[in-house]
């Protein structure tokens, strides 16, 4: 049998599984609990029992140190309680954040493209025609079939308005088991099962303000998808992609969005190559994502909302790039989930978000 799990300050009850931790039943129950790596390694998660016990689980002790254990304290992505449990979690309250229960969809991949040498479009068609509700922004967990031990979190491409069909943009990475055997195994016709929406990334519309996109490499995926909801929507807030990558064959969706800009008086592409031949045919920015952003802009950004997706040394300076040109924390928006490998990282001393 479950136990009754009680997260304050919301006073909400619900009823787990046996053996599901915090975190997975609060997300499915629709519950958003901070959190980022989901491996007990980067302490996002931490929360404070008031009542019950748990087991801690594969928490590590750098991320819930032995004294806090004895305070009471506990990673929701780890723990599992092992009686009835009441918790206090830092819950932000967000007045665009739509709390979407979690779900299991299965699906077939209906068909991949490649979009760059090392980036591929990995289409999946939910069974049943079902649809997924989700904020654009927000990503899933691909379950790799034939491997349970494989399951990754890849942004979503598309916008919400797209039905009963979702599209991931995929970087190889070397080394990496899940990501080779989707570019060298996985086919058109496999079965599939992703979990989702996860993320706290999404639209401030409640803001108004002019929208900034910098993305870099397969971050892309996030703003493609906001973007695309924006321009469904009727928004008529200007919006600005700054796009990079280091040559023109990695740059991916350009004539997309180069028609997207003559289509919209409110949408500016501005893409930037930061390591092109010299001798090539290109004619845009040839710099790094921040520097584009800081010419197009006069290094001046304030105003916007800015939401930054791509590799960590591309964040690290389009935050100190933000915050020169007079844009502050409350007004940069980060998309963050964490894998293993990424959770003992060292974060922006300039962003606390971060």
């Amino acid at each position: 049998m479950g136990y009754d799990l009680t997260i304050e300050p919301l006073g909400q009850t619900i009823t787990l599984e046996d053996g599901q931790t915090i975190l997975d039943a609060s997300l499915r129950a629709g519950i958003y609990l901070p959190h980022a790596c989901g491996h007990g390694l980067c302490a996002t998660c931490k929360v404070q029992i008031l009542d019950g016990e748990v087991e801690h689980g594969e928490a590590s002790t750098f991320a819930l140190m032995d004294f806090e254990r004895e305070e009471g304290k506990t990673l929701a992505c780890c723990a599992i309680p092992q009686s009835d449990v009441t918790i206090e979690a830092d819950i932000d309250v967000e007045p665009d954040a739509r709390n979407i229960a979690v779900q299991d969809f299965a699906g077939t991949v209906s068909r991949i493209e490649a979009l760059t040498p090392t980036i591929k479009a990995v289409f999946v068609k939910l069974d049943g025609g079902r649809a997924m509700e989700f904020q654009s922004g927000q990503y899933v967990n691909l379950h790799i079939p034939g491997h349970p031990e494989l399951t990754r979190p890849f942004s979503i491409a598309n916008a919400p308005q797209v039905d009963g069909e979702i599209e991931l943009n995929i970087r190889i990475v070397p080394g990496g088991a899940a990501t080779t055997y989707i570019h060298e195994s996985l086919k058109a016709g496999d079965e599939v099962t992703v979990a989702g929406p996860y993320g706290r990334f999404f639209l401030r519309t409640s803001r108004a303000t002019p929208y900034l996109f910098l993305a870099g490499g397969s971050g892309l995926s996030s703003p493609r998808s906001m973007i695309h909801d924006l321009l469904a929507e009727g928004c008529t807030q200007p919006i600005t992609l700054v796009y990079g990558a280091r040559n023109r064959g990695e740059l991916y969706y350009h004539d997309e969005f180069v028609a997207l800009a003559e289509a919209h008086d409110t949408f500016t592409y501005v893409p930037a190559l930061s390591d092109e031949p010299a001798d090539s045919a290109w004619s845009g920015a040839r710099a790094f994502v921040h520097e584009a952003a800081r010419d197009h802009f006069g290094n001046d950004f304030r105003g916007h909302t800015a939401y930054l997706c791509g590799p960590p040394l591309m964040i690290e300076s389009a935050i100190s790039t933000l915050m020169q040109g007079r844009l502050f924390e409350r007004d940069i928006f980060i998309e963050k989930f964490i894998s293993a490998a990424d959770a003992n990282q060292v974060r922006s001393p300039f962003f606390k978000k971060f």
